[in-house]
């Protein structure tokens, strides 16, 4: 968003893990706090509440670069007990955030990775990615690495009631279509599909299409959840956008989670559309090579 201040900070960690059962990865990192896209339903909004600022506003107007991430990152991946794990990329700021014109971190990350031959997966509504073709090829050489696309409707007003500072849904498509072309293993995660809104049979159905259309190599889904922080941020968009939905949602999300019979509804819809169009389910990212590489450099080091 335009006049979005960026504050240039320095980490001690990049890496974070995650010990939750079911979950297809177990480390993250993220270059930048805060994003610009300005998802009405960011589930990572609540993170600037650690700094002491809202979910809201500030969330998409203060945004913190991690300067010195890669080089933290260099040293995290040298330690003797790393044994290369993939790594998720951009699980609470999109890595192609405005910002990533500016400083680069997300590139030189990658780079990072593929010294060590550490696979990664990452997650993103920019279109930026493109310009990193180059190093998501080198870095596809020697581990496996994964695009996600996310992108839960084709529908134009969607897009810009719920995701108002991001590129458009067809943008999204275009750049996955160009990876793809060029040897980078990319697809679609419809995430996340809002109860009501695009949760439709025909709003999936169109999304698959496009993905089938623009060369996606896998579709996956996930239904909205509205935890504290987010809530607060969704609900009045909502009630201006879609007053008739407000008191489904008033009861479908008393908690953070849709109910598992909606939620299950739902997945089955989009199972039935990656058939339909011969899509492939959304596989974790293999880390077999980044330990195979890991142990190479042990024993050269």
């Amino acid at each position: 968003m335009a006049g979005a201040d960026v504050q240039e900070i320095h980490c001690k960690s990049m890496l974070n893990r995650l010990d939750v059962p079911g979950f297809p990865f177990r480390w993250t990192l993220n270059p930048y706090r805060g994003c610009r896209h300005a998802c009405t339903y960011c589930y990572a909004r609540p993170t600037h509440e650690y700094w002491g600022m809202d979910s809201g506003l500030e969330f998409e107007q203060r945004v913190f670069a991690k300067v010195n991430a890669p080089e933290v990152l260099r040293e995290e991946l040298r330690r003797p007990r790393w044994m290369g794990e993939a790594i998720a990329i951009g699980t609470a700021s999109d890595p192609y955030e405005p910002a990533e014109a500016e400083y680069g971190l997300t590139r030189r990350i990658l780079q990072v990775l593929t010294e060590f031959g550490n696979p990664a997966s990452l997650t993103t509504k920019g279109v930026l990615v493109r310009r990193d073709v180059d190093v998501l090829q080198e870095l596809s050489e020697v581990a496996d690495v994964r695009i996600n696309f996310s992108i839960g409707s084709m529908d134009e007003q969607v897009w810009k009631t719920n995701e108002p500072g991001a590129p458009g849904p067809m943008a999204r498509m275009e750049a996955m279509q160009f990876l793809v072309e060029n040897g980078i293993t990319a697809g679609v995660m419809m995430a996340p599909l809002l109860p009501g809104i695009s949760d439709s049979e025909e709003s999936i159905n169109e999304v698959a299409a496009a993905a089938a259309e623009h060369k996606a190599q896998f579709l996956g889904a996930n239904v909205l959840f509205l935890k504290p922080g987010s809530k607060e941020w969704f609900m009045p968009m909502l009630r201006e956008s879609y007053p008739h939905l407000t008191t489904a949602y008033d009861k479908m999300y008393r908690k953070p989670y849709a109910p598992k019979e909606y939620t299950s509804m739902v997945l089955k819809a989009v199972d039935k559309a990656r058939w339909e169009w011969g899509l492939q389910v959304m596989e974790p990212t293999k880390d077999l090579r980044g330990r195979q590489r890991q142990l190479e450099l042990a024993l050269t080091a």
